[in-house]
C-alpha cells in the first residue's frame, strides 16, 4: 500500500511539474533543484527526483554542468521540430489519399464530426477572440492533433503531441498580438472548411503554409530574443 501511495505521489508531481514547465510558470532559465521543487509541491525530494528523471527521459528536461533545466531547443532544433510537424500532419492526408475516400460525393475520409467540432470552436474564437497565453496555445495544439487524429491514426497524433511538448515553452512565452491571433483563427477555419468540403489536397496546402508561417514567426521572434539578450549583456543599469 505504501509503495502504491508513493508512486501516486510521484505521478502527481510529474504531472504538475510538466504542466508548470510547459506553461512558463517555471522559467526556462531556472535551475530545477529538488529541494526547492519539493517545497513548491509540498512533498519530499524523492517524488520530485522521480518526476525529474521521467521528464529527462521524455526529453523535456536537460542536464547541464550545474544541474537540470527545462529543455530549450537551439534555432536549428526549432526548425527541425517544425519540419517534423509538417511530416506528421501531412501524413494524415497522405494516408487518406492511399486508402481512398470513404464517403459519398467525394467527401473527406476524415472523421467529419470531429472536424466539425473544431470548426465550431474556432468560429466561436473568431467572434470572441481568446486571450493570448497558455490556453490559446493549448487550443491551437488541440486543433492540429484532433485534425490528425481524425485522419484515423492516433499514433501519429501522439507523436505530434510529443513534438508540441518540446516547442510549447517557446510558444507560451511568445505572446501573440491580436492580429496574429486573428490570422491563426482564420487559417484554422479555412483548413477545417476545406476538409469538410472534401478538398483534402487544398487543405493540405493550406495547412502546410500555416505551419511554415508559424515556423518563420517563431524563428524570427527567437532570433530577436537572442539579439536582445546579447544587447542586455553589453550595457549596465
Amino acid at each position: 500500500m505504501a509503495h502504491r501511495g508513493r508512486v501516486s505521489l510521484a505521478e502527481r508531481v510529474y504531472a504538475e511539474l510538466r504542466h508548470d514547465l510547459a506553461t512558463g510558470t517555471l522559467q526556462p532559465t531556472e535551475r530545477l533543484r529538488a529541494e526547492r521543487l519539493a517545497q513548491r509541491y509540498g512533498v519530499s525530494r524523492t517524488p520530485v527526483r522521480e518526476a525529474l528523471a521521467r521528464l529527462q527521459a521524455d526529453g523535456l528536461v536537460q542536464r547541464h554542468a550545474d544541474g537540470l533545466y527545462l529543455y530549450r531547443p537551439r534555432l536549428d532544433e526549432l526548425d527541425e521540430l517544425y519540419e517534423l510537424r509538417i511530416v506528421l500532419e501531412s501524413r494524415g492526408f497522405q494516408r487518406i489519399a492511399v486508402t481512398g475516400p470513404a464517403h459519398p460525393r467525394g467527401a473527406s475520409a476524415h472523421d467529419l464530426p470531429a472536424v466539425r467540432a473544431e470548426l465550431a470552436r474556432w468560429r466561436g474564437f473568431r467572434d470572441d477572440p481568446p486571450e493570448p497565453g497558455p490556453d490559446l496555445v493549448a487550443a491551437d495544439e488541440q486543433f492540429h492533433t484532433e485534425l490528425l487524429r481524425a485522419a484515423g491514426n492516433s499514433a501519429l497524433a501522439e507523436a505530434l503531441t510529443a513534438v508540441y511538448e518540446r516547442v510549447r515553452p517557446v510558444r507560451t512565452l511568445d505572446v501573440p498580438n491580436a492580429e496574429r491571433v486573428a490570422a491563426m483563427t482564420a487559417e484554422h477555419i479555412v483548413i477545417a472548411e476545406q476538409v469538410l468540403a472534401g478538398d483534402d489536397e487544398r487543405a493540405l496546402r493550406t495547412l502546410t503554409a500555416h505551419i511554415n508561417s508559424s515556423r518563420a514567426h517563431v524563428r524570427v521572434r527567437a532570433e530577436q530574443a537572442i539579439a536582445f539578450t546579447k544587447l542586455g549583456r553589453a550595457v549596465r543599469d
